[in-house]
């Protein structure tokens, strides 16, 4: 299972991503969490240690490594190298650990545009590729805010996308662009959590704007959620009412894939 969980900024992906990462690692289930936001967060929301992530350097930003895997020199760097680079050994060189959770920091592409290739991103779209799952493993994928990544197609190696969404015209019609862009790399599952709840009446919003077979639930505002980032602490160890809506979120999405591996077999 590959997810790759994207929206505006500030629409609380970082947390959706960090606690369906912890909830599936208590299960025992091997996760590998990926952080592709430029602002790098997933690694104190996982619960890490600030001076374990300080010592961490993206994937994209190591220039000599990249150039080693692509075979791209200084000359050449971003005109010609190898499209099929070794990546199998990366998420073990490079990630950390911590709570049965393996965090990758992969970092953004800097340059965008739908034909963006270059040697970074040749590097993250071959690993994302490479990761060949067992039926049990899980790959969340922390996107950076935006459409850009989409654009490049990062994240047309994954199954299904989140899109976090507000309870806001705005924040719906990411929704909308996102599944006319993910139709374009060949992903249909695109699914939504809105976040950000204060009431009934933002409840009644959502229903009316997301079709109910995507919305895979809602999560309300909750000072559990600022006053684990305040003590530097992942939501997920502070618990508390945002922890108990993104398990019945996870619920949904298990049974969704339960329905499709079932169909795939009667297929």
């Amino acid at each position: 299972m590959k997810i790759a969980i994207t929206g505006k900024g500030g629409v609380g992906k970082t947390t959706l991503s960090a606690v369906l990462a912890r909830l599936y690692a208590a299960e025992g289930r091997d996760t590998l969490a990926v952080d592709v936001d430029p602002d790098a967060n997933l690694g104190l929301a996982l619960g890490f240690a600030p001076e374990r992530i300080n010592h961490l350097t993206p994937v994209c930003k190591m220039t000599e490594f990249i150039a080693e895997r692509t075979g791209s020199s200084k000359d050449n760097f971003g005109k010609l190298f190898r499209i099929n680079p070794k990546v199998d050994d990366i998420p073990e060189k490079f990630s950390i650990v911590h709570e049965g959770v393996r965090l990758l920091v992969m970092g953004t592409v800097d340059v965008g545009g739908g034909g963006c290739v270059c040697p970074e991103h040749v590097i993250l779209r071959r690993l994302l590729a490479h990761l060949i799952l067992g039926p049990d493993d899980v790959v969340i994928m922390d996107m950076e805010a935006g459409l850009e990544h989409l654009g490049r197609g990062t994240a047309g190696e994954m199954d299904s996308f989140i899109v976090v969404v507000e309870p806001g015209s705005r924040s719906v019609q990411t929704y909308h662009r996102v599944v006319e862009l993910a139709a374009d790399l060949g992903i249909h599952d695109v699914y939504v959590v809105a976040n950000k709840l204060r009431n009934e009446k933002d409840e009644e919003f959502i229903r009316a704007q997301i079709p109910a077979e995507v919305l895979l639930g809602m999560i309300h505002i909750s000072a559990d959620t600022a006053e684990a980032d305040r003590d530097g602490i992942s939501p997920y160890d502070a618990g508390g009412t945002v922890v108990e809506e993104i398990k019945a979120i996870k619920e949904r999405i298990d049974a969704l894939r339960q329905e499709v591996t079932e169909g795939t077999n009667h297929a």
